[in-house]
């Protein structure tokens, strides 16, 4: 499997992850309306992924106003319709604006820009697996069964991972005994996603269903829990897939350590806490049918929040490629020791 975003001269490459796990195809996105609708359709999704689709949308944007005309007050409305895209991941507008810097270098430099912080994504998530694995093998076991939700794998990102890129670096220490991959409704991230990857990592795993999943942990079937980020709010407050929370509270209760591993882009200066984080509604129809098939009754209504927030007291550990913070033990996030990277930025 390629990467999950690359950039082709003119135009943006992204595997298309509604079609998993059944067929790996990769569509070639020519314009920025096509890059939004790959976005809210989820053929792209995972945040670290989504910044570097909106890197290269900049890209993108800055290529057709060249070609077509529109100079950077177009880049700049397509810049602004990407940044929109999906409200709760903060990767997506984090990134537009690290490449929109470069806007008056021209268009080459904005190209070279988003490229490097596509390219980056792949270092930082290596380092911020080795460090969760550390953290894990110190705290928790040389050998653990891991519970995870959604998909924070290679498919989330460029090409390696956060949660599950710990849960690789542990596999290839010997570290893991089994992951549990929860199916992650409506649209079953982790069934088609995670067990896709975990199966070509050669990690023993089982999918259970989303409801199973704090019991299990209070039944003692798991020594881990490991999820990834869309947001992480100063005070530790993290922003994840519905469906987190419920792990959190079971996790807590069982005395069992609950770690987010996300990049230092996850972290948002701007949010004091997770009550300032917007959370996404998507689509009732997510809900209400399944594969094309309706499930509910003819005139039945949904509720389809896409993701929710766990308190800070209910985290253990965030691990990035930086640091490892304790939101439990009353460390707030806040600012980074030091700046992550340089790359993509004017003075580099």
């Amino acid at each position: 499997m390629g990467p999950t975003v690359a950039w082709r001269g003119d135009r943006v490459a992204v595997i298309d992850q509604t079609r998993l796990p059944h067929e790996l195809v990769v569509v070639e996105l020519r314009t920025v309306d096509d890059l939004i609708e790959a976005i809210t359709r989820l053929v792209v999704r995972g945040a670290p992924a989504l910044g570097a689709v909106g890197a290269l949308g900049v890209a993108l944007a800055a290529v057709v106003a060249d070609r077509d005309g529109g100079g950077p007050g177009r880049v700049r409305a397509d810049a602004a319709r990407l940044r929109a895209a999906r409200p709760t991941a903060v990767n997506l507008a984090w990134a537009v604006d690290r490449i929109c810097v470069h806007l008056p270098y021209g268009t080459a430099a904005v190209i070279d820009a988003a490229v490097a912080l596509a390219e980056e994504d792949v270092r930082i998530n290596r380092r911020l697996a080795e460090r969760g694995a550390d953290w894990v093998q110190a705290n928790v076991g040389p050998r653990v069964r891991v519970h995870t939700h959604c998909n924070a794998g290679a498919l989330a990102t460029v090409g390696w991972g956060t949660a599950l890129g710990v849960v690789r670096a542990l596999q290839a220490r010997g570290g893991v005994t089994e992951v549990l991959a929860d199916e992650t409704r409506p649209l079953l991230q982790g069934a088609r996603l995670t067990a896709f990857e975990l199966a070509g990592m050669g990690v023993p795993y089982r999918v259970v269903v989303d409801g199973a999943g704090p019991s299990l942990i209070a039944r003692g079937f798991v020594d881990v829990v490991i999820v990834g980020a869309d947001r992480i709010a100063c005070n530790g407050d993290v922003a994840n897939k519905i469906g987190t929370y419920p792990l959190a509270l079971a996790a807590d209760r069982a005395g069992v350590p609950f770690v987010v591993a996300a990049p230092e882009s996850t972290v948002d200066l701007a949010t004091a806490d997770g009550a300032a984080i917007p959370i996404e509604d998507r689509p009732p129809d997510e809900v209400l049918s399944f594969a094309g098939v309706s499930v509910a009754p003819a005139g039945a209504r949904a509720l389809n929040p896409a993701f929710d927030i766990t308190p800070a007291a209910l985290v253990t550990a965030i691990v990035t490629e930086t640091r490892v913070v304790r939101p439990a033990r009353g460390e707030r996030v806040g600012p980074a020791p030091s700046a992550p990277t340089t790359a993509g930025d004017p003075a580099a």
